[in-house]
């Protein structure tokens, strides 16, 4: 295969960090959590856990710290142990004290011995009084920018070459005022420049809310554990993002407006959630929209649920989840609707002598309503089996993944077979070409994992993809349709190959290269040259 030069030089940079950083053997790096502040890539097989004391194993949650930046209001209890089974596949999250979402950055190690700098840290949870009110401020944020060369991909505007930049940045304030109450703002100014096709809707939100809450801690239970109420402008990110997530590939987050009750005990946390999407980001707004203007709620569109995480089996987790998506607008071509989404997911990691583990993480949901006066039967299933070699060298490890998103079987039986896939996080499952959802879609791939030096990922995927039912069409990352049924069913072939590396917990690159082999249905319905796509982005954490 033909690679430009400049690809080759993005990854001979990577390579030569990696060698700068030093190769360090994953005996190292058992399942005990490493120090507080650690900068270190998740190991492969295992996902980043939140700081904890060197001396304790991984948990999922921080132990209970009060008026920390990012736990809620009320105190918060120990979690046992229980880590999630199965690392982020693409976009890994950022290392140390940040997380995925901003609100949730915990600061609470920093300063003590042992424990890493951080830029930015004296920024972090200062006190002072005010009205005899005890009160903690913090403010941080994000600058980051992407450079994207990408050819032929599924996007409006048919087959077309395009080269651009992304910049975002993004800014916090989390203030707390005594044990109950909580204010935090999070701006985002997201913008593109130097495309030649139209920018998309996760490109650009120029100068505007990404969240804006309070919230209230309305008890405490005898066994540790807390009630909180958040209201207003808010993200969402639920399990492992492939019905509900922020989308931080994207350069722009999703968001959403509305209450969240959230109930944290010891073996167990519960949320439950009514809200209205916001930005474009979501699907239901445009760019356009609201273009030089804030961003509005879309009244039009209601998402509520519950989601149940059970935690008290050691190296288990166990979700439950009913999701309810609700569009009074609704447009033929989009599987939307009214549906109700009844779902569970079970994760476990299950270690073997000589530092090997196996880490399984199954998921499936059922899907019914109405859609366009349809009767809705749906349904999605997904399972990932890894193996990670922990004590040797560059701690490998493989995995196999296998999905199922269930499509339509004719269009004149008054039933509506196709999954909606709702708010996920793509581009972690479906290849990094963003080309699919997971709507009507059968992928089944391998991957391989490797970590040279605690700071580095490098990762090779290969996915095979085909419609569910030929009876239905493929559907594009944004759920748009393409095609029409009957045209076969080999949609095409991915080869993703990526890295990450940690500067320490303010900085990291990411790159990747990915190629899109079609097949027969976009050959005979959208035909067009195979698909690329090339990456490096840059993240500034202060």
């Amino acid at each position: 295969m033909f690679f430009p030069g400049w690809v080759k030089a993005t990854f001979g940079l990577l390579l030569v960090s990696c060698a700068m950083d030093g190769f360090a053997i994953a005996a190292d790096e058992t399942v005990p959590a490493q120090a507080v502040t650690t900068t270190a890539v998740p190991a492969p097989g295992e996902a980043p856990a939140p700081p904890v004391p060197a001396a304790e194993p991984l948990v999922q949650s921080p132990a209970p710290v009060p008026l920390t930046a990012s736990t809620p209001v009320a105190p918060k209890p120990a979690a046992k142990k229980a880590p999630p089974a199965f690392p982020g596949p693409k976009v890994l999250p950022p290392t140390g004290p940040y997380k995925p979402v901003y609100f949730d950055n915990d600061f609470s190690g920093q300063g003590k011995p042992g424990a890493e700098y951080v830029f930015g840290e004296e920024l972090k949870l200062n006190k002072f009084s005010f009205l005899d009110t005890d009160m903690v401020f913090s403010t941080g944020g994000e600058l980051r920018h992407r450079f994207m060369s990408q050819d032929n991909r599924l996007q409006p505007g048919g087959p077309g070459q395009d080269t651009y930049n992304l910049t975002r940045w993004r800014h916090y304030i989390d203030l707390k005022a005594g044990d109950n109450l909580r204010f935090y703002v999070e701006g985002i100014d997201a913008s593109s420049f130097g495309e030649d096709l139209p920018a998309q809707a996760i490109d650009e939100n120029r100068w505007d809310l990404l969240n804006a809450f309070f919230d209230v801690a309305l008890f405490d239970t005898e066994t540790g554990g807390a009630h909180t109420l958040r209201t207003g402008r808010q993200e969402l990110l639920f399990g492992r993002q492939r019905l509900v997530s922020p989308l931080d590939w994207g350069n722009t987050r999703r968001n959403f407006e509305g209450f969240r009750y959230m109930v944290k005990e010891k073996d167990y946390k519960l949320d439950l959630f009514t809200m209205n999407p916001v930005n474009s980001a979501t699907g239901f707004n445009t760019v356009t929209e609201f273009d030089h203007k804030f961003d509005e709620a879309n009244r039009d569109v209601f998402f509520s649920g519950a989601y149940y995480s059970y935690t008290a089996l050691e190296n288990t987790n166990i979700d439950l989840y009913y999701l309810w998506l609700e569009d009074q607008i609704q447009v033929p071509t989009r599987a939307d609707g009214r549906r109700h989404t009844v779902g569970s997911r079970f994760t476990k990691l299950m270690p073997q002598d000589g530092g090997r583990v196996w880490d399984l993480d199954v998921e499936g949901a059922y899907q019914f309503g109405e859609d366009n006066d349809q009767d809705v039967q749906a349904g999605f299933a997904t399972a990932i089996l890894g193996h990670t070699w922990k004590e040797a060298t560059w701690t490998p490890r493989l995995s196999g993944v296998l999905y199922y998103g269930s499509g339509d079987n004719s269009p004149t039986d008054n039933k509506n077979n196709t999954f909606y896939t709702m708010f996920p996080l793509g581009h972690a499952y479906w290849a990094l070409s963003d080309n699919l959802s997971g709507q009507n879609l059968l992928n089944y791939g391998v991957q391989a994992e490797v970590k040279p030096t605690k700071k580095t990922a490098l990762t090779a995927a290969y996915h095979f993809f085909n419609l569910a039912s030929n009876g239905d069409r493929a559907y594009n990352v944004a759920g748009a349709p393409i095609g029409a049924p009957g045209n076969g069913s080999e949609v095409g072939q991915a080869l993703d190959l990526y890295g990450y590396y940690a500067v320490n917990s303010n900085i990291d690159i990411q790159t990747g290269y990915s190629w899109f082999w079609y097949g027969e249905f976009i050959d005979r319905t959208v035909p067009r040259d195979d698909a690329s796509q090339f990456y490096i982005q840059t993240s500034f954490r202060y």
